[in-house]
């Protein structure tokens, strides 16, 4: 038997297998209009396609819950009716294929109102140009030297955005998501909050780790309320933003051992998987890349906290992903670039490990 085959259950909810899709933007929704932030037919291919393919949780794009949330105008969103239809055309479908649909639920914060990768290198939208709107931040620090300025949110904003994370939970459940996952990684808004590096306020959301981590908190328990019990909820974090352990940079980041920290707290709030990814906060940021980079980060977390841990990062083998799964260094491991360019690798996995895949039944001859 394959464990990365193996069935994985969190509350109430039994997932095929251990292989599943990272959230990746796909930059895709019409920018403005009767449409905006709404899945269309790319969203559908792109996310149907790795169902057939075997996978077994299927993660959106980093879905806005608000329209200056996004990161790019051209990112999906889930704040009105019209983005919740469309998106249960999505969820359909992949139900049907046997794939457990999941949404990641984000607010881009300081790095929101960019142009697509493909355009300029995904540079920043100046307030008031193009598609460009006004970012919003924990506190005024632009995130490099071509970005805009944030707004730093009020106390009374930072509760309207979590109330637009609960809304947007309510629509996931009515769009017919089994699973939601509350994007805290990167250095985006709830990253901002987390880290000494984004966040200099000396009120209550700044500070201690107490403080810093009050709005994270805060977005989870709201999310929470609103999802059914026996659904999970899932929270990506940036495990290390790499600067502390880098001796010849001076600046002050969110380390590991603030992580196996706030990997508790999530757990004692209900969270019940922590992918763990690393990185995004900061430009000029040694990372010493290579495959499976992450994973000792989250094996970290899984020992230390015995809470359940998704491993991500230059995963690109069956078998490094057998072992990964294997050796208890993660319960699941979640592939982005290469299901990119293999949309069935679940399925070559399968036959490569000599373990049995749901499909359809249309692909049984191979």
């Amino acid at each position: 038997m394959s464990a990365l085959f193996e069935p994985l259950t969190l509350r109430s909810l039994t997932i095929p297998n251990r292989i599943w899709m990272a959230p990746m933007c796909m930059y895709s929704a019409a920018p403005d209009g009767p449409d905006q932030g709404a899945p269309n037919d790319w969203h559908f291919q792109h996310l149907a396609s790795r169902a057939v393919g075997g996978t077994g949780l299927i993660l959106t794009e980093a879905t806005a819950v608000s329209p200056e949330g996004r990161i790019s105008p051209y990112d999906l969103g889930l704040w009105n009716d019209t983005q919740t239809a469309a998106f249960r055309r999505v969820t359909d479908f992949l139900k049907a294929y046997g794939a457990v649909p999941g949404i990641q639920i984000g607010h881009a914060g300081r790095k929101a109102s960019t142009e697509r990768t493909w355009v300029d290198r995904g540079a920043p939208i100046a307030p008031g140009q193009g598609y460009g709107w006004q970012p919003t931040a924990p506190s005024p620090l632009a995130f490099d030297e071509q970005s805009t300025v944030p707004e730093e949110l009020s106390a009374e904003r930072i509760q309207e955005i979590v109330g637009q994370f609960a809304a947007t939970t309510r629509r996931a459940l009515e769009a017919g998501f089994q699973v939601v996952e509350i994007h805290g990684a990167h250095g985006y808004l709830i990253g901002e909050f987390l880290s000494p590096h984004t966040n200099r306020r000396t009120d209550e959301y700044g500070g201690s780790y107490e403080n810093r981590t009050r709005f994270a908190l805060e977005v989870v328990d709201a999310v929470r309320a609103v999802w059914p019990e026996e659904l999970p909820v899932l929270f990506r974090i940036s495990a290390t933003e790499w600067l502390s352990e880098n001796a010849d940079d001076e600046r002050e980041g969110w380390t590991g051992d603030d992580t196996v920290r706030f990997a508790a707290d999530l757990k004692a709030h209900g969270v019940d998987l922590l992918d763990t990814s690393t990185g995004g906060s900061a430009p000029g940021v040694k990372i010493p890349v290579g495959p499976g980079y992450q994973v000792p980060f989250a094996e970290r977390v899984k020992k230390e906290t015995g809470l359940p841990v998704g491993a991500v990062g230059m995963i690109t083998e069956a078998q490094q992903a057998e072992k990964i799964v294997t050796d208890g260094q993660a319960d699941v491991v979640l592939i982005g670039r290469e299901l990119l360019r293999d949309p069935y690798f679940a399925r070559n996995a399968a036959r490569e490990l000599g373990a049995d895949i749901h499909g359809p039944d249309q692909y049984h001859r191979s």
